[in-house]
């Protein structure tokens, strides 16, 4: 069924209760989900997805880490609909057959039908990110592959099961390439599992509405998202205008770069255009992204609509932009087979691309720009039995100042989370000596940027390897109208002895042995407005907070605090500090200086 022909339309209060049991499925998903799988990227990071798709492969819900590419589309392009049978559950990992719809090979779809009555109606689909398929080094996309071939095995769109039964030799074959194999089978078996739990609970609801009146629900959900994303893009971008930005990677850990990212969005009277094509050529090393044309409509929608609760993020919002240009070969396009595996520092700068459109596009009513998350890994043998030990350590950083408020401190991403402490010292042999908050990373501003991490990690084990994996260093996530950029992260081997040294942010096998310490301090969020605005009183919170320091409280915002426990704000020398108002012309702030969407254009292409 194509989800629009012969349905019936529900009322309002109808189409809420059926939005709300679609929810409670997939939280349930996610639950058994979170509680089964065996990878502690799974289980402790969340770095999974569980959707729900119509028929025709169109998403209808989606929630928790938002999806960036079509995932069922590769399935269905596969395999016809009079070929899909009930059990079946299909699976693939492959990223230039799927054009994006997976961005890296770590992550792995699974995909279930739903049938009522015999007839397809819809599919319950899962992913998630498996701590190791193969490649050339342990965790397989590390920082030093120049091929997508080194980045673990690729699977295209298979039929995993076939009407309930498992095809044991292709599975087998996939979990010899994995250096922890118990991991492979179990994560398979916990996304298998929340993948049956989703069509169960769907098709109990198209038994519970009927199946017209439940397609007809979702067909309204639709049209309410992408009716409402239309209108919010259309009054920020007004047809017959047109608008610029880019922003830069640092590099690719081979020696290229910087890489720089180009829009330019065109508003039409019918529709809107973003064109890629001036983006720069695919580097040599990880970072490059196979961006899918849904991805802008994504990142716009989640800003656009974050304060319409109501609204479901579905395939209404990925359609909206309908014309998007790429160019093979480039940056967010690459041609086969180049690596993927970090590609998410390129992801961050096209999400940021998008909000310096908006930026401009509203005057600077937008947030400023935010810090990719940093990532070391540790690989060694355990002192106890000798066994490969691997461990990814994700560590959150600074999100970009919002025109209304602070931005967040030490978010990783979006929906992911921080490594606990006591579980990083149980699964691993270090020790986590510091763990806190960065003062002054966060971009001063009216409304300041989020503030970094520090961490710092004792190795208790001789002959271990690190892998480093940072951006926004030499390009900080920028500050608007007014608000500065971020301050940028380090690697340090050993600070403050004699040995100490800073290492790449993005390298792979740095021989760390028993008794090194390992500091990693991540990078800040953008400012949001003159520091000079933020009231005297916010500062000497942030101060008392530790997410500012006193030195910086008087060279950045202008603020006097008294040299006493309580940190009294200083209210005659304050004021007397910011009557010498700093300039801040032009909409974009980094590297000490603010230029305006042109001049920021000229400079990324410099």
């Amino acid at each position: 069924m194509d989800g629009s022909v012969g349905l019936t339309a529900p009322d309002a209060v109808t189409v809420e209760i059926i939005k709300g049991a679609l929810r409670s499925a997939q939280a349930e998903c996610e639950a058994l989900l979170e509680r089964t799988a065996m990878s502690p990227v799974i289980r402790e990071k969340q770095d999974y997805f569980i959707g729900f798709y119509a028929a025709d492969g169109s998403l209808v819900t989606g929630t928790k880490l938002p999806l960036f590419g079509d995932v069922m589309r590769p399935i269905l392009d596969r395999f016809p609909a009079e070929d899909i049978r009930p059990g079946d559950i299909f699976w693939y990992n492959d990223c230039y057959i799927s054009k994006g719809g997976v961005s890296h090979t770590s992550d792995q779809v699974f995909a279930t039908p739903v049938f009522v009555g015999g007839e397809l109606v819809a599919f319950a689909q899962s992913w998630a990110h498996f701590r190791d398929i193969g490649g050339a080094w342990p965790g397989s996309n590390t920082p030093g592959t120049e091929s997508v071939f080194q980045e673990g095995i690729m699977v295209p769109p298979v039929r995993l099961y076939r009407e309930g039964v498992l095809n044991t030799d292709l599975f087998e074959v996939f979990v010899r390439n994995s250096r922890f194999p118990q991991h492979a089978r179990g994560d398979t078996r916990a996304l298998t599992a929340a993948v049956r739990l989703g069509e169960k609970r769907l098709a109990e609801l198209f038994n519970r509405f009927g199946t017209k009146v439940l397609l007809g629900a979702i067909a309204a959900m639709r049209e309410q998202s992408a009716r409402l994303f239309r209108r919010r893009l259309s009054e920020v971008f007004p047809a017959g205008g047109s608008w610029k930005f880019a922003d830069r990677v640092d590099g690719d850990g081979k020696g290229g770069g910087p890489f720089t990212v180009r829009f330019e969005l065109k508003a039409r009277e019918d529709g809107f255009t973003l064109d890629t094509r001036e983006s720069d050529g695919q580097a040599k090393g990880p970072i490059n992204f196979l961006m899918n044309p849904t991805v802008p409509n994504t990142v716009f929608g989640l800003y656009l609509l974050a304060n319409e609760p109501d609204v479901m993020m579905n395939d209404g919002l990925l359609r909206t932009i309908d014309e998007v240009l790429v160019k093979s070969g480039t940056i967010i396009q690459p041609a086969f087979p180049a690596p993927l595996g970090q590609r998410s520092n390129t992801l961050a700068r096209v999400i940021s691309g998008c909000l310096g459109l908006l930026a401009q596009a509203t005057e600077g009513n937008s947030p400023a720009a935010s810090s990719i998350y940093t990532i070391y890994t540790l690989t060694g043998r355990q002192p106890s039995d000798g066994s490969l030990f691997y461990k990814s350590g994700g560590h959150g950083t600074g999100q970009g100042a919002r025109p209304f408020a602070d931005g967040l401190d030490v978010i990783y991403y979006v929906a992911q989370q921080n490594y606990p402490i006591e579980f990083l010292e149980t699964d691993m042999p270090v020790r986590i000596r510091t763990y806190a908050i960065r003062p002054d990373s966060g971009g001063p501003g009216r409304w300041r940027g989020g503030c970094g991490m520090i961490r710092e990690m004792e190795i208790l084990v001789d002959g271990a390897t690190l892998n480093t994996r940072m951006d926004n260093v030499e390009n900080p996530p920028w500050g608007v109208k007014g608000g500065q950029s971020g301050r940028p992260g380090r690697f340090i081997i050993n600070p403050g002895r004699a040995d100490e040294r800073e290492v790449a942010r993005l390298a792979q096998g740095i021989p760390v042995k028993r008794g090194d310490v390992v500091r990693m301090e991540s990078t800040g969020g953008g400012g949001w407005g003159h520091p000079f605005d933020r009231e005297a009183w916010r500062v000497r919170q942030d101060v008392l907070g530790g997410f500012v320091t006193v030195e910086a409280a008087r060279a950045d915002y202008g603020v006097v605090l008294a040299e006493t426990p309580d940190r009294e704000v200083d209210e005659a020398a304050t004021a007397a500090l910011r009557a010498d108002r700093p300039a801040a012309e032009g909409m974009f702030h980094r590297h000490g200086a603010y230029r305006d969407a042109d001049a920021w254009w000229e400079a990324m292409a410099s």
